[in-house]
């Protein structure tokens, strides 16, 4: 069935709920997991902030991602499956983009995504990489919800 599962990891409690059925699936399938972080440098280059801060505040976005992967890689490990992963610094706005593209790259036969959830007038600010992704992609998404927040 399934023996390539992508995941993109991003340290929140949705993400982790996605990381989690990811690592039962992968269990039960023998399959291999590959994990995603991506860096969105954009809101950072254009904020107007020096560049020596921006240098700074991209390097502690890359240790997060870094760390986030690391945790991940290492549950993973633990649980029996077979995992890698990428942290992609991306110069765009949607982190959907990336997991998309990555899916395809690698090739992924599934995706595993964590969701918030959104409703309403987060959604619209925040805008929905789970709905980018599954939009776009061209292997089947798992959506894995997590906690319901109130609508805006």
């Amino acid at each position: 069935m399934y023996q390539r599962i992508l995941v993109p990891v991003d340290g929140s409690e949705a993400g982790e709920r996605g990381l989690k059925e990811a690592t039962g699936l992968a269990r039960a399938l023998s399959a291999r997991v590959r994990l995603v972080h991506v860096v969105n440098k954009t809101p950072w280059l254009y904020s107007g902030a020096p560049p020596e801060v921006i240098d700074q505040l991209l390097d502690q976005l890359r240790s997060t991602g870094e760390t986030i992967i690391h945790e991940a890689t290492t549950a993973l490990r633990a649980a029996g499956v077979e995992v890698d992963h990428r942290l992609i610094e991306a110069p765009g706005e949607r982190a959907g983009e990336f997991i998309v593209a990555e899916a395809k790259d690698w090739p992924a036969e599934l995706i595993v995504c964590g969701t918030h959830g959104l409703r309403g007038l987060r959604r619209v600010l925040m805008g929905s990489d789970a709905e980018y992704i599954v939009s776009h992609s061209a292997v089947p998404v798992l959506l894995v919800r997590g906690p319901k927040t109130p609508p805006a």
